[in-house]
């Protein structure tokens, strides 16, 4: 499995961002909905970012992808793609690299697609966009990647609009279009949430292909932890805006370190818990606005005491393993 330790150097560094912060400026007061994230992708890896529900995983998408609405404001020490320093660029660049270089792939479906054109208008103009091929070859590659995603007949379905297809159809159009110019990297945010088991999994083999073949970039956001770690080569768990641990896939599942993702594994169904109440982590995810002083998780921790009244920095308890908690280690 491919871990950032064992990736052959900087140069195949593709995403670069320290110390993200993206808050929301409300009547009630600053929502920190992302507060010092940060991460490194390299080319062909796939970073799985999982939480719960309101942790800022999609956020810290958007706010990546330039897509934070006018009442956030994005800051960051350093956020550097391929290159290019996205804190400088104009939103003309910005523009030329979403869709092209670097995608995104939304958990509803008609954030991409227009309701008012047909899916061949959409799918050929996003290739002409970016490419400079005849009409003819930009259909040919849109009914490439519809069969990619395992769309039947798909000559037809790009004649149709948007609501002649059902939600799970117009995801994979989504899908495809993310993958129509063989970006470098793509940001999914739970896209195959509406999807039934069988398309999920020729999306999740296609996806890994496209990664493995062309050294493109993956990040899977999700809150599904058994389905990512069949996927991602490493992974990060996010809470209350912060990354509390970050490592490789195969050492997370098999030593978690940090008492959130204790919680999260142990929530998962299995053989073993057959007939059994799952875990609970106990309360709930605390307000963005009134956050506890400390570590924001000490609320529902079994481990905490006075000194998580402070906050722990995100610091290494192995190789390539960082943890975020004053009382790290394997559950007992």
């Amino acid at each position: 499995m491919t871990t950032a330790s064992n990736m052959n150097g900087s140069d195949d560094l593709l995403l670069d961002v320290q110390g993200l912060r993206t808050w929301f400026h409300t009547r009630d007061g600053v929502v920190k909905a992302v507060d010092g994230v940060s991460l490194q992708l390299r080319r062909g890896e796939i970073l799985g970012l999982v939480g719960e529900s309101g942790s800022g995983k999609s956020v810290t998408g958007f706010s990546i992808m330039g897509l934070v609405g006018e009442r956030g404001k994005v800051q960051a020490d350093r956020m550097v793609f391929d290159g290019q320093d996205l804190t400088r660029v104009s939103a003309e660049q910005m523009r030329d690299l979403r869709g092209n270089r670097l995608a995104m792939i939304f958990q509803d479906p008609m954030m991409t697609l227009n309701p008012t054109l047909r899916i061949d208008t959409q799918m050929v103009e996003a290739v002409l966009a970016h490419q400079r091929v005849s009409r003819r070859a930009a259909r040919d590659r849109s009914l490439e990647v519809l069969r990619m995603v395992g769309i039947p007949a798909p000559e037809a379905r790009l004649k149709a609009y948007p609501h002649h297809l059902s939600g799970g159809m117009r995801q994979r159009i989504a899908i495809a279009i993310a993958l129509l110019n063989s970006p470098r990297l793509i940001i999914a945010d739970e896209p195959t949430t509406a999807l039934d088991v069988t398309i999920q999994g020729q999306i999740l083999y296609e996806v890994q292909k496209l990664c493995r073949e062309m050294g493109t970039a993956l990040i899977w956001i999700t809150h599904d932890l058994a389905l990512v770690s069949g996927l991602a080569d490493r992974m990060a768990v996010m809470y209350a805006g912060r990354i509390v641990e970050s490592t490789s896939t195969e050492a997370l599942i098999e030593r978690p370190m940090h008492p959130y993702t204790h919680g999260l594994m142990a929530s998962i169904p299995s053989l073993g818990t057959r007939g059994q109440p799952l875990f609970q982590i106990p309360g709930s995810t605390p307000s963005l606005l009134h956050l506890p002083p400390g570590c924001p998780f000490r609320n529902r921790c079994y481990r905490a005491d006075a000194q998580c009244e402070e906050a722990p920095a995100l610091m290494p308890v192995a190789e390539d393993h960082l943890v975020s908690c004053w009382h790290s280690g394997e559950r007992t």
